[in-house]
């Protein structure tokens, strides 16, 4: 039912369909989204005093759609296996330390989706690495206070942050 695009000059464009689509977009992505008439100088104001608008909400949080992303849509291009006791941190909700990584597998750069298994290979989930490879196999083992030192700059303390980590369900 949503018409395309109006060619009027005095107006906006895109039309209803194009709205629509990008309110999909937004909310896969987690957030909702108010649809105003552009005719209202003051669009905002409007709509703080009673305007009519439509709503589309979101059935996730932009992390929850953030971390079903990682889950989803992302190929792990290495992995790196970690001690029981990293992987009950992990479970607690914590962040992965490099501490707790005990061997590095494949070859994944700072960012990249990798695999996150027990020291007998079980899956445990996937995240974003927060070091390449060869960063991950000097820090692993050793504690955030010598990462620096280790890979020349100043990076993140954890080689998975928790926001960037999705467990796999048992």
């Amino acid at each position: 039912m949503a018409g395309g695009a109006n060619t009027a000059a005095d107006v906006g464009t895109g039309g209803m369909a194009t709205k629509l689509e990008a309110a999909r977009i937004a909310r896969s992505a987690g957030c909702a989204t108010l649809i105003v008439s552009g005719l209202e100088p003051h669009p905002l104001r409007a709509l703080a005093q009673g305007a009519k608008a439509t709503l589309i909400t979101a059935p996730a949080t932009p992390l929850a759609a953030y971390k079903q992303w990682i889950a989803g849509s992302l190929e792990p291009a290495g992995a790196i296996a970690i001690d029981d006791g990293a992987a009950q941190a992990l479970v607690g909700g914590r962040s992965l330390l490099a501490s707790g990584v005990q061997r590095v597998e494949g070859r994944f750069d700072r960012g990249d989706c990798i695999r996150v298994v027990g020291l007998t290979g079980g899956a445990l989930g996937v995240g974003l690495a927060a070091y390449a490879a060869d960063e991950m196999e000097r820090i692993r083992g050793r504690h955030s206070g010598e990462i620096e030192g280790l890979v020349g700059y100043k990076g993140p303390g954890v080689a998975i942050h928790r926001d960037d980590l999705v467990l796999d369900r048992p």
